[in-house]
């Protein structure tokens, strides 16, 4: 059961890597969107390719920050029943939500995205503007971020679940010590 523990943390690791880079893509995004800003009002000037790079930017921090969100138990719940509900019970819900609803709709997501991506690289798609950015292929491959560290995430969550079902909480509980 320990290799189980091992496994969901090192997952909960990538989501938490994944976390810290869009992060700085926030900060980021903030920091471009006032410079833009600035560049009008002053200068009455505007680049397309970086007004472009906002999309590109917001789409790091919305696709790629999903598995971190769900990481953090960040992502809006029902929680009528959850709250009130012991540990075994909330482990149950999150593998049962998991296995039922999660992995089924990332799955639907990524078979229907992957033919969209993979056009999208084979003809290196760019922008529709002659000074945009010429990197959509990598605007749409954030689909498929979306996907896997979510995907990634739900495994951790079940095995963490399925650690608490089976009644080995204290090394669910010494991994929440030591700050997953």
């Amino acid at each position: 059961m320990d290799g189980i523990a091992k496994l969901a943390r090192g997952m909960d690791a990538v989501n938490e890597m994944i976390g810290k880079i869009t992060s700085w893509a926030t900060l980021t995004l903030v920091i471009v969107q006032f410079a833009i800003v600035m560049m009008n009002y002053l200068y009455s000037e505007g680049m397309i390719a970086v007004q472009e790079s906002l999309t590109y930017m917001h789409s790091l921090v919305f696709l790629g920050a999903a598995g971190y969100t769900l990481l953090h138990n960040g992502h809006v719940r029902v929680d009528i029943f959850y709250t009130n509900m012991t540990e075994r019970g909330k482990a149950y819900v999150n593998l049962i939500g998991s296995v039922i609803i999660l992995f089924p709709v990332l799955i639907c997501i990524g078979v229907y995205a992957l033919p969209f991506v993979a056009q999208s690289w084979e003809i290196l798609e760019g922008s529709i503007e002659t000074s945009g950015l010429h990197l959509v292929y990598i605007l749409k491959s954030m689909i498929l971020l979306f996907v896997v560290s979510t995907f990634i995430q739900g495994i951790s969550i079940s095995l963490h679940s399925l650690l608490v079902i089976l009644g080995y909480e204290h090394i669910v509980e010494e991994e929440i010590g030591e700050g997953i």
